[in-house]
């Protein structure tokens, strides 16, 4: 009885460690945490979670569930950042939009060698609000989104 008790106890430990595996990196304070990283480099101020925002993107991913193509388009919540990808994460997702940031000419106010959009949402000194989401998709891959309020990359304009 004792040894019986003993096992179910490590088997409900063990499963709470793989349940924190398995979210870690994709909380709320994640993404904040990483946005936030990234916008403190270049002396932006910090992001806050927002359930509305945070719902949206939810949704939108839930759509994209058949398909976890790249995608950069806009929506009701600003700007929308996602990415498909085995295994993918919410901070690992921040972290590959935050490495385009060699592709920013700041003195320009443009992009070089490829895409920067992605970063400069993230750094955007105006965009306060962020929601983000995460499915895994019928193809295996994990699609990442995340929404900023108010929208960043606006022409003309710097991000910070």
């Amino acid at each position: 009885m004792k040894f019986d008790k003993f096992l179910l106890a490590v088997f409900f430990v063990g499963l709470t460690l793989l349940a924190h595996l398995l979210l870690a990196q994709n909380s709320p304070q994640d993404y904040i945490r990483a946005h936030n990283a990234v916008r403190a480099k270049v002396g932006v101020g910090p992001m806050i979670w927002n359930t509305t925002v945070a719902a949206y993107a939810q949704k939108y991913a839930k759509k994209r569930i058949r398909d976890c193509n790249m995608v950069h388009s806009d929506g009701p919540y600003g700007e929308k950042l996602a990415a498909g990808y085995p295994d993918l994460n919410g901070v690992d997702a921040v972290k590959m939009w935050a490495g385009e940031k060699p592709n920013y000419n700041y003195a320009k106010n443009s992009c070089v060698n490829g895409e920067c959009l992605h970063y400069t949402q993230v750094v955007w000194r105006n965009s306060v609000h962020l929601g983000c989401g995460r499915v895994k998709c019928k193809n295996g891959w994990v699609f990442v989104i995340c929404n900023y309020d108010p929208y960043g990359n606006i022409e003309g304009q710097r991000p910070y």
